[in-house]
């Protein structure tokens, strides 16, 4: 499992803010080009995220499905990466104070092929990737679109 961690100087519920908002995902999630609809009652469980991945004129039509959340504090989700198969990644929000927020950010692969490299070299795939998604989320929640 990847996990990776940053330190957002935004309140949690800010965070969460960018989080919960489907029609941002693209923004911040690195490999997600466009977001083609979002659910209603996203994040609530079972809601989901139609996306694409990857560039023209090869993008695949895709999705990632909110499997549990606490708002404020926690997202838990499915990525769909087809036909690669599928993961879950986790983030956790730790108020630090009023103005700083840890995000963890835990990340694994859980089915199809990706299964192959559920080892040191996928985590550490991840970790970078994940690295510039935590990067990206911090840029929205601590300065806007």
């Amino acid at each position: 499992m990847s996990i990776t961690e940053r330190i957002v100087r935004a309140p949690a519920d800010r965070v969460y803010s960018v989080l919960s908002d489907g029609w941002s995902y693209a923004d911040w999630v690195v490999g997600t080009t466009h977001v083609r609809d979002v659910d209603a009652g996203w994040p609530a469980p079972g809601a989901r995220v139609h996306h694409e991945a990857g560039p023209w004129p090869v993008a695949i039509h895709d999705r990632s499905e909110s499997l549990d959340c606490d708002p404020g504090r926690m997202l838990l989700l499915k990525v769909h990466v087809w036909p690669l198969g599928a993961g879950q990644a986790k983030f956790t929000l730790d108020p630090l104070d009023d103005q700083a927020t840890r995000v963890t950010l835990q990340e694994q692969f859980t089915e199809g092929p990706l299964l192959g490299v559920r080892n040191k070299v996928g985590d550490a795939f991840l970790h970078f990737r994940n690295t510039e998604v935590l990067q990206r989320l911090a840029d929205i929640a601590e300065h806007g679109d």
